[in-house]
């Protein structure tokens, strides 16, 4: 059963087997190779857990075939463990490649040719071994193969690789480090979002793109481009007029690239202005209110901004327009026990189109310190700065970072009481964020390690630990 995914056959074949029987009851297997086998070549089947009884439905684990085509079987061996570079669990079924380093070998050979040895961790360990292996030298890669074609996509594959040199026979245990590398630059085709509104994204880093139409736009027509926040996307605004396509060109300065679409328009209603709010209920004493705009906002008029408290005092209010995130941020000292009416009155927020805000209301409550626990970290062993420490959930959101540039105490304070976990994030070239790697520069993704345990939080609560880091 699930013979597709638990089967690894080294070195792999071009085409698939035929296997019988699948689904039914026998005493016996029955494979028949589609390939020209290769000369004094050592090959092995692995089964994985595909083998069950046919009462019980236990699995005969890791049954393997092994056989050659020359005089003798190859005996060396290798060993080692993949693990994700960024998050705290590992995907299942990744794929351990060995390429034999020859005249011919090139690095791009990863994403045209299939391997000469080839294991799989399968669903249940992320420890590897590769058998029946002659001696020579490799490159040993790993991939999260979504096609399962034993090719490496940088689109949609992880990652992972050995700098140096496999020279076998070893004793060496490789770690594997997955990562997704930041993909090409490549445009993505243009689609009308809304008759105001062109989306232009695209792959890749962050470019500095320029759209521009090739069209006639009439005089008389308002345009405006800007970045989505958070994504690797450009927004194109303009006010509707009669055409049946468009025609733009994106042009990518850096690379000296130009592209050219044609988008078809279309009857689509028009996108208005809407505001979002970051919290509509309860706040913590650390948190910024924040305001939203899905379309830019061009102006703020803070008078029409206001807060009381429950007794009708007035509150101070630090308030600034974020124009890269397109939103207001208002700041405010906050009271144990205390809820807030925030009032935005029509005017307060002016989109690139002229259009204001309708009048708005938040009702906004805090609770005691004692709903609260604080968390301490101190780092200890293999520490080098700077450091990125990260407080997440369980699912991985990032709920608090510190950036710290030497050894010091890491408080997380006024935290909602919850589990937790816990990571530290060496920022070896100092952009305070994690970096990816890159195969064909040979440059591996920043080290990451996670505190072993997840770490309950309580309310009410002081908690320290220790945090230490091992190579």
């Amino acid at each position: 059963q699930d013979v597709q995914n638990q089967l690894i056959v080294s070195p792999p074949f071009k085409n698939p087997l035929d296997i019988s029987p699948q689904g039914g009851a026998s005493k016996y297997i029955e494979i028949v190779i589609n390939d020209t086998l290769q000369e004094n070549t050592t090959y092995t089947m692995n089964f994985g857990e595909s083998i069950v009884d046919n009462n019980e439905g236990n699995a005969y684990p890791y049954l393997t075939y092994v056989f050659s085509t020359g005089d003798y079987l190859d005996s060396l061996s290798l060993v080692g463990v993949v693990r994700d570079a960024f998050n705290k669990e590992t995907d299942e079924f990744i794929s351990v490649m060995l390429y034999e380093i020859d005249s011919s070998y090139t690095d791009s050979v990863i994403r045209k040719n299939p391997p000469n040895y080839l294991t799989n961790t399968l669903d249940s360990t992320t420890i590897f071994q590769l058998q029946y292996l002659k001696a020579g030298d490799y490159r040993l890669i790993a991939i999260k193969d979504e096609a399962k074609n034993n090719l490496y996509d940088p689109v949609v594959d992880k990652i992972g690789f050995v700098e140096d040199t496999i020279t076998l026979p070893t004793d060496s245990i490789y770690v594997l480090d997955l990562f997704r590398e930041v993909a090409d630059y490549s445009p993505v085709v243009p689609k009308l979002a809304a008759s105001n509104k062109i989306v232009f994204g695209y792959n890749g880093p962050d470019e500095k793109l320029q759209v521009q139409p090739i069209s006639k736009i009439p005089d008389t027509v308002f345009t405006y481009l800007a970045k989505e926040p958070g994504k690797d996307t450009l927004n194109y605004w303009f006010t509707p007029f009669d055409a049946d396509s468009l025609i733009f060109e994106i042009i990518n300065p850096r690379l000296v690239q130009r592209d050219t679409f044609t988008i078809k328009t279309r009857e689509l209603p028009m996108d208005s202005l809407l505001i979002s709010a970051s919290h509509r209920s309860s706040i913590n004493f650390l948190d910024t209110l924040t305001l939203s705009a899905n379309i830019p906002v061009q102006a703020s008029d803070t008078a029409r901004v206001s807060m009381i408290s429950k007794d009708s005092l007035p509150q101070l209010l630090q308030i600034s327009l974020d124009t890269i995130g397109n939103r207001l941020v208002i700041d405010f000292e906050k009271e144990p026990n205390e809820t807030y009416l925030l009032s935005i009155l029509p005017g307060a927020l002016t989109d690139i189109f002229g259009t204001t805000n309708d009048t708005l209301n938040y009702r906004l409550t805090t609770g005691s310190y004692a709903d609260y626990g604080n968390l301490r970290i101190r780092l200890s062993g293999d520490v080098s700065y700077p450091v990125l420490v990260e407080l997440t959930t369980p699912q991985g959101e990032v709920v608090r970072s510190i950036v710290a540039q030497e050894d010091q105490l890491f408080e997380f304070n006024l935290l909602n009481p919850a589990k937790y976990l816990l990571r530290a994030i060496f920022d070896k070239n100092k952009n305070q964020r994690w970096d990816t790697g890159n195969f064909k520069e040979k440059i591996q993704p920043e080290k990451v390690v996670y505190f072993p345990q997840e770490i309950e939080v309580r309310a009410n609560w002081e908690l320290e630990q220790l945090f230490v880091i091992e190579e």
